[in-house]
């Protein structure tokens, strides 16, 4: 009989994990909100932390609201995760992501000139023992995602 050991336990959990940010990051990418969603615990938090309190709550409300809007304004949005790194003792993996699209709308009171952005993003996901998303924490240089837009 095969046994496994803790290490490559653990291994598998931090690659099963990554892979799930992955998905998320495709879906993002392919503007899927749903396939999005489904990666989520339909109690899980988010948190843009630039945007503070009011910009907090569930994935599926706050989150799902911010994607959506986002997704509509910036038509051609478009994500490179950078690297993944999972932390077992948080449950934890933080992704650096760069963020980039053409602004085509109007969005969160920025108005429409065109413009593109480009911006450095970390996404810290927590996930459930089923392998949900729980929390996802997202922060950002928003000054610098402002000025490039207006």
């Amino acid at each position: 009989m095969k046994t496994i050991s803790k290490s490559m336990q653990e291994s598998h959990v931090a690659a099963l994990r990554k892979g799930i940010c992955l998905e998320f990051f495709s879906a993002y990418q392919e503007m899927e909100l749903d396939r999005m969603m489904n990666l989520c615990d339909a109690l899980g938090i988010v948190s843009f932390v630039p945007l503070g309190r009011d910009y907090e709550g569930k994935i599926h409300e706050i989150g799902k609201g911010v994607w959506t809007a986002l997704m509509d304004a910036f038509p051609d949005l478009d994500n490179t995760v950078i690297d993944l790194v999972y932390l077992e003792k948080e449950n934890t993996v933080t992704c650096n992501v760069d963020i980039f699209g053409t602004q085509k709308k109007n969005f969160a009171g920025l108005e429409a000139k065109g413009k593109r952005f480009y911006s450095e993003h970390i996404f810290i996901f927590q996930f459930t023992d089923e392998d949900k998303i729980k929390d996802i924490k997202v922060d950002w240089n928003h000054h610098k995602f402002v000025s490039q837009l207006s």
